[in-house]
């Protein structure tokens, strides 16, 4: 029972989905602007391993700080979260609206689309990732799905699809099955479409690469840049920044290639570049990313 409750009321459970999904789409406008910030630093109070595992990467990210400093970075990690998640929410509801989207960087993805090889994405768990999706096949009238790792939280995702799908974000939720690429490899190759991936969580039974993030050892998932290899398709690391109530930005790198027989320096050197086009990211937006699980 104790494990059960502890898993409702996690940081990704089911509870604060729904206490989410149940103010952005039910309470009026203002309570959806406003309640956010507030819904966040309850968050930040009630799950103390989250809160930890926030404070950490902070403090790889931009270094030691006072303990005030580190206080309102946590805070206002949560708080974007949470104005984030409230606006996916209301999606389709009354309080919807279409959020203002700058592409930053735009020129690299026009030219990765031009090559008609389809486009493998490489994103981030960051403010406002989940509009990426349908705010690039607008820009670039790509045909964009976003592949997921799955939720543990079922019901939560449930949830959480179909704000995503009636955002217009086409989600796959995909595991440790090598058979499940094979669709993304027809979207890519047939459809010339793209494939956004995250690559900031590594699947705990998956193939990894290792690399340096944030001047440390990490690993990225090896998934996006073998399905590069093999469909041709460039790499092009695009991560996503909210900047106030849905504003948001869109910061696209330059795209990298890796041939159909790639060496494993090869491989491992586009996944070097990817964790360095992080590492940038995340240097110049601390509180933008979304990892709130622990890291040794």
């Amino acid at each position: 029972m104790a494990e059960s409750a502890r898993h409702f009321f996690a940081h990704d459970g089911v509870f604060w989905r729904r206490m989410a999904a149940l103010g952005a789409q039910r309470f009026p406008g203002w309570w959806m602007r406003y309640s956010p910030p507030v819904f966040g630093a309850v968050a930040a109070v009630a799950l103390p391993s989250a809160r930890r595992a926030v404070r950490t990467n902070l403090r790889r990210i931009r270094g030691p700080r006072p303990a005030w400093r580190d206080l309102l970075d946590t805070t206002q990690t949560f708080t974007t979260y949470a104005g984030c998640l409230a606006e996916t929410l209301a999606v389709g509801s009354k309080n919807d609206v279409a959020p203002d989207v700058q592409v930053l960087g735009r020129e690299h993805v026009r030219a990765a689309v031009a090559e008609n090889r389809g486009v493998v994405l490489l994103t981030m768990h960051t403010g406002g990732w989940e509009v990426a999706g349908p705010m690039l096949a607008e820009h670039t009238r790509l045909d964009v799905v976003v592949v997921m790792e799955g939720e543990r939280d079922v019901e939560a995702r449930a949830l959480h699809d179909k704000a995503r799908t009636t955002a217009g974000v086409r989600v796959i939720h995909i595991g440790p099955d090598p058979l499940a690429a094979l669709p993304l490899v027809r979207h890519l190759t047939e459809r010339k479409g793209a494939a956004a991936m995250q690559i900031d969580r590594a699947p705990p039974n998956g193939r990894v690469v290792r690399v340096k993030l944030l001047d440390r050892d990490a690993e990225l998932p090896e998934g996006p840049f073998r399905l590069a290899q093999l469909t041709g398709a460039p790499l092009v690391a695009v991560f996503s920044e909210r900047r106030g109530f849905r504003r948001y930005a869109l910061h696209a790198h330059r795209a990298r290639h890796l041939p159909r027989r790639a060496s494993a320096a090869e491989l491992a050197q586009a996944a070097q570049g990817a964790a360095d086009d992080m590492t940038k990211f995340l240097r110049e937006h601390p509180t933008q990313w979304f990892e709130f699980r622990g890291r040794e």
